[in-house]
């Protein structure tokens, strides 16, 4: 964990480089200047008067996201390699005795790049879980995040995130390069990646005024390099994201919580931790006028911490429509079906799952009554991911493999008064895409009652279960279970519970 606060540090470090060493130029827009020109306008007959004229501004084109004018594919092309190296660089001051299969980790030149793209081998490395399955997917993000912000669009954006995960897979460090890595930062760093921009962007957006101070350093915490890009290349990349007004919901908490955790043949282990929460939909769907054109439209995110100082972010869960269309069934339900991205990091007390996921399914909204709504989510799919704490070499012990799982999340609204939500998620790692045979059986149940008080204001409860069944050859059985109250205070979003209007107002 002490190397894993390390690299976060690092990344982070050399956004601060990259903006204490870029030019000057780039951050400010060009202007014109005067200069004096001396014309004769009486036929040369002597001067009889002066004309200054203005010299032409030449600015780049701004950026367009409706039409891609002014976008680049050659800034994130050169910044991405800059971020490699930088990273590496800090890497190599931070862990300069690091050494693996002989070598010092990030000694890295031009002899083993062209050794890793030409031989290999691909494998599996041993690195930690937060390490492999949260730190990853972040410096993922991080390469999606200058694309996006440079006006690529979703997939062009992830492309180049696939590509400069193999080139820090290939060029970062002088081990091996791992299948695992390449998924977790070339895959679900642009599905990370592409809420955090939404969310930078919505913050820019506010409420259509020019973003101030505060606001463009509230989307440089969310995405960094938005926040980068449009300070570095001024008015080239100053265009603010076009969200098309989506239905949103979000909610803050803060709470405290009281956990026990339960380990076969073993003794209960309690403890007592302070949590902060927060979740977000984007795009619910029945509003009027909104559309699923483009990837992400619709989505949903969870972040959850605590003060547990060696595990402190706990959740990070996050599914989008990567492919979809709105349906309707009578006057009262409104849903969109289709193909969503997943990315999930969950990391309990004792035992933990990551994913990298495609599933099918829908997201939906059914009034049951005048002031009653029910909300849902129903998905299910495939992907790769990593769980348990089984023993095994260096760092890793936990179990990789191809992983079918399930959702589903239902929230009872009623009216402005009170919300019920509930939501389940399954997971099964088995042997298929693995190092090792074993299965992983992961189960995680999220249930919460929140009451408004005043205004935005509201009080609630919350109960978190999770369970866990890992079967290994030559290994006892394994059964595990974490459960956890939580009182917490809630913030609400403007729309407070978040129940989309579209009924015509004399029929309800």
């Amino acid at each position: 964990m002490k190397r894993t606060r390390k690299t976060f540090k690092a990344i982070l470090a050399v956004f601060i480089v990259c903006v204490v060493i870029s030019p000057s130029g780039w951050a400010f827009a060009q202007g014109g200047d005067i200069s004096g020109s001396v014309t004769d306008i009486s036929n040369n007959q002597g001067i009889q008067g002066v004309i200054l004229k203005e010299k032409p501004v030449q600015t780049t084109p701004a950026l367009s996201w409706e039409t891609g004018a002014g976008k680049s594919y050659l800034i994130p092309a050169l910044e991405i390699p800059a971020f490699i190296i930088l990273l590496n660089g800090v890497d190599r001051l931070a862990y300069p005795n690091d050494v693996e299969q002989g070598k010092k980790v990030y000694d890295t030149n031009l002899s083993t790049f062209w050794d890793h793209v030409v031989h290999g081998p691909w494998g599996f490395d041993q690195d930690n879980f937060a390490m492999n399955q949260l730190l990853h997917p972040y410096q993922g993000s991080i390469y999606y995040g200058l694309a996006r912000s440079a006006g690529l669009s979703f997939w062009e954006s992830s492309a180049y995130t696939f590509a400069g995960s193999f080139l820090w897979e290939t060029a970062g460090e002088t081990t091996s390069p791992s299948f695992n890595d390449q998924i977790a930062s070339g895959i679900a760093g642009s599905l990370l990646g592409e809420p955090l921009f939404r969310m930078a962007s919505l913050v820019l957006e506010g409420d259509g005024s020019k973003p101030g101070f505060w606001r463009e350093l509230g989307a440089a915490v969310l995405s960094p390099p938005l926040g980068l890009n449009r300070l570095v290349f001024g008015d080239s990349f100053k265009s603010i994201f076009p969200s098309h007004n989506p239905a949103t919901s979000w909610r803050l908490r803060l709470g405290a919580s009281v956990s026990r955790s339960y380990d076969q043949g073993g003794s209960p282990d309690n403890r007592t931790d302070a949590t902060i929460d927060f979740s977000m939909a984007y795009g619910l769907p029945g509003k009027p006028g909104y559309s699923y054109k483009r990837p992400f439209d619709y989505f949903n995110v969870e972040f959850l911490a605590s003060s547990i100082s060696d595990n402190p972010l706990q959740d990070i869960m996050i599914r989008g429509l990567l492919f979809g269309k709105e349906y309707e069934v009578g006057e009262s339900y409104r849903g969109v079906w289709g193909l969503y991205g997943g990315y999930d990091y969950i990391s309990p007390q004792t035992f933990r799952v990551s994913s990298t996921a495609a599933s099918l399914g829908t997201t939906f909204q059914w009034w049951l009554a005048q002031t009653v709504a029910l909300q849902g989510s129903v998905l299910g799919g495939v992907g790769y991911g990593a769980a348990g704490t089984t023993t095994g070499v260096g760092e890793r012990n936990y179990h990789y493999g191809v992983d079918p799982q399930g959702l589903l999340a239902l929230r009872l609204v009623f009216g402005n008064r009170a919300m019920l939500d509930v939501t389940g998620r399954a997971y099964y790692i088995g042997g298929t895409g693995s190092t090792e045979p074993g299965t992983e059986n992961i189960g995680r149940l999220n249930a919460g009652l929140t009451v408004r008080v005043y205004g935005r204001h509201a009080l609630g409860i919350q109960y978190i279960a999770s369970s866990r069944d890992a079967y290994y050859p030559n290994r006892a059985d394994v059964h595990q279970t974490t459960g956890t109250v939580s009182l917490v205070y809630t913030l609400l979003g403007g729309t407070g519970f978040g129940a989309v209007e579209w009924r015509d107002p004399d029929r309800r």
